[in-house]
């Protein structure tokens, strides 16, 4: 019986005949997709269709990649968490819990997407930020910096979170504004169309920003 250790001690594994890349014989891995000679899948995760791990990603728990999403670099993906579509997921990324990722999405750099969180259509989330709870981010959207979405925020169409912004609650930033720097949106407030929130500027209750609108502190 071949063995290898994944760094809990040796489990039953085999290397997978398109990649060469260690899988345990606990997960699945078809035939079609890649598993790169350094990229290691373990757990009861599942790699299918023709998608691909490479580089030293890991993929474990009960992680699902398919499609045609490619996981690579030092990027994990974990816990139920599902990245399929086109989706690309890499750098030091990781996404994990019940998250899904899809579309053409792109996670990367040292970004976390967890819990319920939702990432799809052309959005991207990088640098360090962290998309969690059950918040939404997509469309053509932009969280990044040290930059934070949670609760049951949704961040969408051309919409840009960065810095060290947060928007949570039930808040939605939408169209092509831009909440940076510290600001905070919270509540059920709605920042739409072209506005600005920046500096240390506070945006709750049931607030709406639009228009060319600033709000600062």
């Amino acid at each position: 019986m071949t063995t290898f250790d994944f760094g809990f001690g040796p489990v039953p594994a085999h290397q997978h005949p398109n990649g060469g890349g260690w899988v345990a014989d606990t997960a699945y891995v078809a035939d079609s997709a890649y598993v790169g000679p350094d990229a290691r899948v373990y757990g009861d995760a599942q790699v299918f269709d023709n998608a691909v791990v490479c580089g030293d990603a890991v993929v474990f728990g009960n992680a699902r990649v398919f499609d045609n999403a490619q996981v690579y670099d030092k990027a994990q993906v974990y816990g139920k968490a599902q990245v399929y579509g086109k989706a690309w997921i890499y750098g030091n990324a990781v996404v994990c819990g019940d998250a899904v990722v899809c579309g053409d999405a792109v996670v990367c750099g040292d970004a976390v997407v967890s819990s319920n969180a939702v990432v799809f259509g052309n959005a991207r989330v990088f640098d360090n930020a962290r998309v969690c709870g059950n918040a939404v981010v997509f469309g053509n959207a932009v969280v990044c910096g040290y930059a934070r979405v949670y609760g049951d925020a949704v961040v969408c169409g051309y919409a840009r979170v960065c810095g060290y912004a947060e928007v949570f609650g039930n808040a939605r930033v939408s169209g092509y504004a831009l909440v940076f720097d510290n600001a905070r949106v919270s509540g059920d407030a709605r920042i739409y169309d072209y506005a600005l929130v920046y500096d240390y500027a506070r945006v709750s209750g049931d607030a709406e920003v639009s228009g060319y609108a600033r709000r600062t502190l």
